[in-house]
């Protein structure tokens, strides 16, 4: 089931003396939580205003709504912010990566289960998939259309056709 509230970065300073907030961002990058006026705190129970929000270097500088002062924010810091999922739209072949965490992995021509994705390493050209095998191997493949074929996220599935050789080394994590 797909969760609402998608971790989206951690609070990890304050900054400046207007209560502005330094923010890690956990996605594509600082530009892509520029858009919501609204992020979340205690996994969606608590919704903050964005008052204002700017990119500055790899971190998002935010001023939420009713924080006016480095003293307002401090309890903020370390906090972890979700958004809503109902707030954002992805583009045809996009997903988020709590979503495809689980995914039972399987052969697309002969439906056999390789394992599960347990993670995903963001590389400059390519993602990378985690795969953890019954035999308690780790797998990796990459995220291309070569060898991912299909994801279908409500059935929690994913089909690959892995390359020759991608398996028949015992290179592992």
């Amino acid at each position: 089931m797909k969760k609402r509230y998608l971790e989206c970065g951690k609070i990890v300073a304050t900054h400046g003396l207007r209560g502005e907030v330094k923010v890690l961002p956990w996605c594509d990058g600082p530009e892509a939580l520029l858009p919501f006026g609204t992020l979340y705190l205690d996994r969606g129970a608590t919704a903050l205003a964005v008052e204002k929000a700017r990119a500055a270097k790899n971190m998002v500088l935010v001023k939420f709504r009713g924080y006016d002062s480095p003293e307002a924010v401090q309890p903020l810091r370390g906090k972890v912010l979700y958004l809503d999922r109902e707030e954002d739209s992805l583009e045809e072949g996009q997903y988020y990566i709590q979503d495809l965490i689980g995914l039972t992995v399987v052969d697309a021509g002969s439906g056999q289960v390789y394992g599960t994705l347990q993670d995903v390493t963001e590389t400059g050209a390519n993602d990378v998939y985690h795969i953890a095998f019954p035999d308690g191997k780790v797998r990796l493949i990459p995220a291309i259309p070569q060898v991912v074929t299909g994801i279908d996220i409500d059935a929690g599935r994913m089909e690959i056709r892995p390359l020759e050789g991608l398996f028949d080394d015992d290179t592992t994590v």
